[in-house]
């Protein structure tokens, strides 16, 4: 069973999302240590819809920019580098204690010492992204849009941000977009607001037709009860996930397909991956098996980003998984916390293990 997408549009995705720029330190250094650090332009949201990008379906990213910033002309310029559409407001950055772009710090880890990631988000300008500065009946009425993805990482950072992402739910609705729903828990941006993100949360899940997100996503975002978690042993987080999926069906039946992601770590650089995603009845389950990791921030994402490309592109169900699966493996071989795939092909071989040279 498919997801039947609008037929006239001009984008494939769009995301609304809060720009930032991440510092790695080189050589998988930690970054107390780190003298020589990577800048790149990053967002979960555009993480995501790097797969697309890259591989040349349409996308557009809905966010907002410090006036005459710098980092906001990086973050311009990659975007276009990614090519990828953007509209955002120009924010006046009011002094130097003003707004700015959040900074993600992130080291890599290496063998048995772990990643550490430090966000660094005072002042971000990405938490004024409103609904009034942009013309949603423009953009899903006019332009047409196959489907917006949504993350509870940009729906629980501000007030505003929450309310932009339940108003482009209810656009996307009304224009008979398809609406993707990662939800993302994350305790910090949940604190002393967890009545307001609880309802706003599920009316975004109500009206979504791709859901994403683990057992505690489902249970600490929408309030549902599910079996204990399955521990580490793989076969009972399975089994343990369908069980939660089972409930969230009867909760949201609008939604015809959900999604997780299944690891294992065994060092910083090995890690046993696998995904499983429900599609109507149907149950396509990729048991894990072990990926080579560079960089694992992103691989989440990574998934994501090429399921939604497989349901875009028309594929049966059973690729949907498969080609996530795989965009996530890429991702996790690059420095930046996004995948850049080169063509299908290059994500094919990779779910087929095929390692070899292409000459």
């Amino acid at each position: 069973m498919g997801i039947e997408l609008k037929k006239q549009y001009k984008y494939s995705l769009v995301v609304p999302s809060s720009m930032g720029v991440r510092l790695t330190p080189t050589d998988g250094q930690p970054m107390h240590c780190g003298r020589n650090l990577i800048m790149q332009a990053t967002s979960a949201e555009t993480n995501v819809a790097s797969v697309c990008s890259y591989l040349g379906l349409p996308v557009k990213v809905l966010t907002t920019f410090v006036k005459n910033s710098p980092i906001a002309r990086f973050i311009k310029d990659d975007l276009a580098g990614r090519h990828m559409d953007y509209e955002g407001k120009e924010v006046d950055q009011g002094g130097p204690w003003g707004y700015r772009h959040q900074f993600n710090l992130a080291d890599s880890g290496y063998g048995s010492r772990g990643p550490r990631v430090h966000n660094d988000r005072a002042g971000e300008v990405g938490r004024t992204l409103n609904v009034k500065d942009f013309d949603l009946d423009r953009l899903f009425g006019q332009e047409g849009v196959q489907i917006v993805h949504l993350s509870g990482l940009i729906g629980a950072l501000s007030p505003d941000t929450s309310r932009f992402c339940l108003e482009l739910a209810r656009a996307a609705k009304k224009y008979g977009t398809r609406i993707s729903f990662d939800l993302n828990y994350r305790a910090s941006f949940w604190k002393n607001r967890e009545k307001e993100l609880h309802d706003i949360f599920t009316e975004i899940a109500a009206a979504s037709d791709i859901l994403v997100g683990n057992e505690e996503d489902f249970q600490l975002c929408l309030g549902l009860e599910g079996p204990e978690a399955g521990g580490k042993d793989i076969a009972a987080k399975i089994e343990s996930f369908k069980g939660m999926i089972n409930s969230a069906k009867k909760a949201f039946p609008n939604a015809t397909v959900f999604a997780t992601t299944l690891r294992q770590v065994v060092s910083v650089n090995c890690h046993l991956w696998g995904a499983l995603v429900a599609e109507g009845s149907n149950w396509h389950v990729i048991e894990p098996r072990e990926i080579t990791v560079l960089d694992r921030i992103g691989g989440g994402d990574g998934f994501v980003g090429g399921m939604l490309y497989a349901i875009l592109r028309g594929w049966e169900p059973e690729k949907w998984g498969q080609f996530g699966w795989a965009t996530g493996a890429l991702a996790t071989t690059m420095l930046t916390d996004y995948a850049q795939p080169a063509d299908e092909e290059q994500v094919w071989s990779i779910w087929q293990g095929n390692a070899r040279v292409k000459r």
